[in-house]
């Protein structure tokens, strides 16, 4: 009975085994290769299975991803959520389980229409599929695109495609790669695995093309203020104006920069509270024609709460006045964090649904660059970084950089903001732009056009960093195109797969 009980186990148990191995592909670990094996032996584990058995060793597979891979959710739970242990693990199990039905979908559509081990399954309908099932991960309750696959090869050689088609091109790559070696060895067809060879060849390769032009004569003086405030004190009154002023303090050691970067929410009070604050801010920055961007919370004349950036001093916008026109509204809010689904619900609860700055509105999808002493900064709000799409679409031809604030001081000492900080970096890579990311503790960093940090400062202290950016001229291929092709071929594959099995059926 145990040996029949162990039997029936040993894939799932496996699967979810090789699910967990794939988070040290990420950061802070980056053993990209795993990610490589982890795809391939899932589909090695599902070959031969019921599509109804496949699709349970594929939830098993995410289950061990995400229980690893976003465990760091459950620090913002388990610290600021306000419930009993059991309760904030009984939540975050939820979440995981929600997020493992992705796999689930891919693995049971996967032997469903394609049960053989033949080429149509592995290179065709599988990386199709796992495509679609990513997309829908992104999309379905606006979107949770976490951990996609291409993010844990920012440092090897398939990230030269991200240019070409964005980080779910080099998924593609992956998925690929993984049914190759999975092919080979199911079939004992070795000559297979040149598969995977020339798509690292091919990327090592692309290294050599630059997509566009750096601007020498467009060189800008940055200096990011990280000030390391305790996230537990970051609201209470009293720490009010002793926070305001510590950037304050921070801020004027730096006047000679060309822009001064805030975090996210860096002032802990509502725009309006503070106006007089800020008018006087807008003329120190003036006077040392400087410019100072930051986040700061909004609330409009319909009692509406929005997450903003703004932009001070040296800038396009005139002498500082009360105008939410004139500021940056985050769009993609943070599920629980910025806003409750179904919170009639769930906000009577637990304490959880009611964290602080739960309730925000949403700005537009596409917005006006962000102008800083004659620069354009594409704007994207701490969670916005992962979407893409969003960031793609707020790049113009006169952008200079990718801006992104955050606080991740929700999230502790753990994992969550070096993968943050991974993702920002594929931004830069896929759109040839300079990312300047600036954080509350970390991570505080400015990379170059390839997605390489060439500025720092170290996490969970307070300090600043003074760096040099320079503009790039030009566009990628993914900038201009976006995901459509990969939609086109998504759409080519599984009208090949369905036409076979027509065929098969005759």
């Amino acid at each position: 009975m145990i040996s029949n009980l162990f039997h029936r186990l040993k894939r799932p148990l496996g699967a979810a085994f090789v699910g967990a191995l794939t988070t040290f592909a990420f950061a802070p670990y980056q053993v990209w290769p795993l990610a490589f094996v982890s795809v391939a032996a899932l589909l090695y584990l599902i070959s031969g299975q019921s599509a109804k058995k496949a699709a349970w060793i594929g939830y098993a597979w995410g289950f061990g991803q995400f229980a690893t891979g976003i465990s760091w959710v459950h620090v913002s739970i388990d610290n600021f959520g306000g419930m009993p242990k059991f309760a904030s693990l009984l939540l975050m199990t939820m979440l995981v389980g929600y997020l493992a039905i992705y796999p689930a979908l891919f693995a049971g559509l996967l032997n469903r229409f394609a049960p053989n081990n033949n080429r149509t399954r592995f290179f065709v309908l599988a990386p199709a599929l796992w495509l679609v099932s990513d997309w829908l991960r992104g999309w379905v309750m606006t979107g949770f695109p976490w951990l996609w696959l291409g993010y844990s090869q920012i440092d090897s050689p398939l990230a030269s495609f991200a240019p070409i088609g964005g980080v779910e091109l080099i998924t593609l790559l992956i998925v690929i790669s993984s049914g190759a070696i999975s092919y080979a060895l199911l079939n004992r067809h070795w000559l297979t695995l040149i598969v995977p060879a020339v798509i690292l060849a091919t990327g090592f390769g692309l290294r050599n093309i630059n997509w566009v032009t750096l601007n020498p004569d467009s060189t800008t003086k940055v200096a990011l203020v990280q000030g390391n405030i305790e996230q537990a004190l970051k609201w209470v009154p009293s720490q009010r104006w002793p926070t305001i002023m510590k950037y304050i303090d921070l801020t004027r050691q730096n006047w000679d920069a060309d822009i001064i970067i805030w975090p996210e929410a860096a002032i802990p009070a509502f725009e309006f509270e503070i106006s007089s604050f800020l008018a006087n801010l807008d003329s120190n920055a003036k006077a040392h024609n400087s410019a100072v961007i930051t986040g700061v919370v909004n609330q409009d004349e319909q009692r509406r709460f929005y997450n903003s950036i703004l932009s001070l001093g040296d800038t396009a916008y005139g002498d500082y006045s009360y105008d939410l026109e004139k500021r940056y509204h985050k769009h993609h809010l943070l599920p629980f964090g910025e806003f409750v689904p179904f919170e009639e619900i769930l906000r009577p609860i637990a304490p959880f649904f009611n964290l602080p700055m739960s309730s925000f509105s949403r700005g537009e999808f596409i917005q006006p660059n962000i102008d800083a002493n004659g620069k354009q900064l594409a704007p994207a709000l701490c969670y916005e970084i992962i979407f893409g799409e969003q960031v793609r679409e707020n790049i113009t031809d006169d952008t200079d950089f990718i801006l992104t604030l955050s606080n991740d001081a929700w999230f502790g000492r753990s994992i969550g903001p070096l993968q943050h900080m991974e993702i920002a970096r594929m931004r830069a890579l896929e759109f040839a732009k300079p990312v300047i990311r600036s954080t509350n503790n970390g991570v505080t960093a400015v990379t170059d056009f390839k997605g390489n940090i060439t500025a720092q400062l170290p996490q969970f202290e307070t300090g600043v960093l003074r760096t040099q950016v320079t503009s790039t001229t030009g566009q990628t291929p993914y900038h201009g195109y976006g995901s459509w092709p990969l939609y086109l071929w998504v759409a080519f594959c599984l009208a090949i797969t369905w036409r076979t099995r027509q065929q098969t059926k005759r």
